[in-house]
């Protein structure tokens, strides 16, 4: 992560999987590591090891996940998927952002200078210890991660717009502002 590299898809599927079993949002009676290598195959027997929960609280949002047309592929074959978004910001807004975040390491609050200011620069609101900027929020680091994210949203994207057509939603802006009422709105249509 501190090099701007993505988690690599085998590492990343576990995770996922895990969560998803856990919360019984999938029921399989196959370990991740099988159902992983079936997902590798391709040979659709990852679809009949498992078994999506058909509870409506089983509903959820995934974000920042999958990053590749392999992590969606591989997604596809677990779980139906509903809608996509790609949410396009500047990068010169990104790149401030990033800049502009600090966090309080021990709870993992997170602040931003010029939109979610600390009541006290440099503080914590709740305990009042002084906030850091993690290492990895470097600029460096962002233009390497966009560059990575750049590389893999173009297959990525075109994976779902050639497979699903209907499911990929573009939204613009340069804040949650702007862009959770294009969000809200796509839900609302999609499911409304």
């Amino acid at each position: 992560m501190r090099s701007g590299k993505l988690v690599p898809d085998p590492l990343i599927l576990n995770l996922i999987l895990n969560e998803l079993t856990r919360r019984k949002w999938l029921k399989t009676d196959k370990t991740n590591e099988e159902i992983i290598a079936a997902l590798e195959k391709g040979n659709g027997s990852a679809r009949s090891a498992i078994e999506p929960s058909n509870n409506p609280d089983a509903s959820f949002i995934l974000d920042g996940f999958p990053r590749t047309a392999t992590q969606a592929e591989a997604l596809s074959l677990l779980l139906p998927m509903n809608l996509v978004f790609q949410l396009v910001t500047p990068v010169d807004i990104i790149l401030q952002r990033m800049a502009s975040r600090w966090i309080h390491q021990a709870s993992g609050r997170v602040y931003n200078v010029g939109f979610n200011d600390p009541k006290v620069p440099g503080k914590d609101d709740i305990t009042g210890e002084p906030l850091t900027q993690r290492e990895d929020d470097s600029e460096a680091t962002w233009r390497k991660r966009l560059s990575t994210f750049e590389q893999t949203s173009v297959p990525l994207l075109n994976f779902y717009r050639q497979n699903y057509p209907d499911m990929v939603v573009d939204v613009q802006g340069d804040s949650s502002d702007e862009i959770s009422p294009q969000i809200y709105a796509a839900i609302e249509k999609r499911f409304g």
